[in-house]
């Protein structure tokens, strides 16, 4: 029998948080753990207090709209733990705007399943040092 990789258990773990998004475009799921415990996790939706309609009647995308990893990285902010040295799981490749915010909280590792569209959240991320991985694998 096959043991699963720590890399894969995460982003299945971060996939199942991706379900919670009421966004019908692209559901993602983020999940940041330090020294092998999940400190944070998150899901794209809208902010507090606003109705959970992400898209308009378009299907375009609402401007206020989190991205996973803004949402983990804002409720680790609220808490007690800390990102420094921590790895991100994320099931889609971070925008740029994200990755500003993982190269400004200390993370030194992202992992994502799927690629976005544009790379170049990516290409900062690799400036800045921060070791990235695309799991290919399919689960």
């Amino acid at each position: 029998m096959k043991r699963v990789s720590i890399d894969e258990m995460y982003l299945k773990m971060a996939s199942v948080i991706s379900e919670r998004s009421y966004c019908n475009r692209k559901q993602v799921g983020c999940i940041i753990v330090k020294e092998n415990m999940i400190v944070s996790d998150g899901y794209n939706g809208t902010p507090t207090g606003f109705e959970n309609i992400c898209e308009d009647e378009s299907g375009n995308t609402h401007k206020y709209v989190l991205h996973a990893e803004a949402n983990a990285l804002t409720k680790l902010a609220k808490s007690t733990n800390s990102s420094t040295g921590a790895t991100l799981y994320v099931t889609m490749s971070p925008c740029y705007e994200c990755s500003k915010l993982i190269i400004q909280t200390g993370i030194k590792r992202v992992v994502f399943k799927e690629l976005y569209r544009i790379d170049d959240g990516l290409k900062l991320l690799k400036q800045a040092n921060i070791e990235v991985v695309h799991f290919k694998e399919n689960f």
